[in-house]
């Protein structure tokens, strides 16, 4: 199991990793690397958090994490097998100020929203065939060529940032475990009830200085960003289950009160359960 922080494998003379990720399930815990990581997600679904945020991960999307940028993916347990490619590159893999060259200045906005993680919304077919083409390849020049492909398209390509901070971080290895652990905890145990005991527990903290630690390490509350968790899994099952009633979404995520449930969703969301679901069969009515 990985805890943040941790090394991508390579080489002395690698400066480009591209890596296949394929199991049942992703990996579930929270992490942090020196390189940017750029992923396409080929199959499989769950739950993200990068930074401050927290969403959820599809087939076919897009995502990039900067440097030292915290994140996790954990797969939904009924979806099927994961499956993601990923790239990475450190700011300096092909020596100091390569990216600040001028034929890089299209893609300064790409590079100055990597603290906040970054999830594409066009051009994801011609990055998903170039995403497919840089795996076989074995030369290196045809993978650095491949590579700069990739990072023509992400200059054109409409993008969204994931978290509203920058969210790098240099935790310790004590301070990445203990994160870890709660995020991990949380991940596997959001659908009931949790005290600030039990979770406070898992830190190996009171609960006092448990909330503090929390809130300095995450810039939220314990009970903010379990509620997130709950909401953005709400969202997944309405998304995903047609059959399921909304008081039933609520209740698999957690929320006992379905009154509290639709304060919250709104809260977050900004609309109703309700009209997020029928947003998803008939966006235009509530663009």
């Amino acid at each position: 199991m990985h805890v943040l922080p941790f090394k991508i494998p390579k080489t002395s003379t690698d400066t480009l990793i591209i890596q296949e990720d394929k199991a049942p399930l992703f990996y579930g815990t929270l992490h942090q690397h020196e390189e940017i990581q750029m992923s396409l997600i080929l199959s499989g679904e769950g739950s993200l958090i990068v930074g401050d945020a927290i969403t959820n991960y599809k087939a076919n999307d897009i995502l990039v994490f900067g440097s030292r940028v915290p994140h996790v993916l954990k797969s939904t347990p009924s979806s099927s097998a994961s499956y993601m490619i990923s790239i990475f590159f450190t700011e300096k893999s092909f020596g100091d100020g390569f990216f600040e060259l001028a034929e890089f200045s299209d893609i300064s906005i790409f590079f100055n929203s990597l603290p906040y993680g970054i999830k594409v919304l066009s051009e994801k077919e011609a990055l998903k065939e170039q995403f497919l083409a840089i795996l076989k390849k074995k030369n290196r020049l045809d993978r650095f060529m491949f590579f700069l492909q990739i990072l023509q398209l992400f200059g054109k390509a409409d993008t969204e940032t994931i978290s509203s901070s920058i969210t790098r971080k240099n935790y310790t290895d004590h301070e990445g475990k203990r994160i870890a652990d709660i995020f991990q905890f949380v991940m596997n145990h959001f659908y009931r009830d949790m005290s600030l005991q039990e979770v406070s527990n898992v830190a190996n903290m009171t609960p006092n200085a448990f909330c503090r630690y929390f809130k300095q390490h995450t810039n939220k509350t314990f009970f903010q960003f379990l509620t997130e968790v709950r909401i953005e899994n709400s969202c997944r099952i309405l998304s995903k289950e047609p059959d399921i009633s909304i008081a039933e979404a609520s209740y698999f995520s957690g929320f006992k009160n379905l009154s509290n449930f639709n304060r919250k969703f709104k809260l977050i969301k900004g609309i109703t359960p309700s009209k997020f679901r029928k947003n998803l069969y008939n966006p235009h009515l509530f663009q």
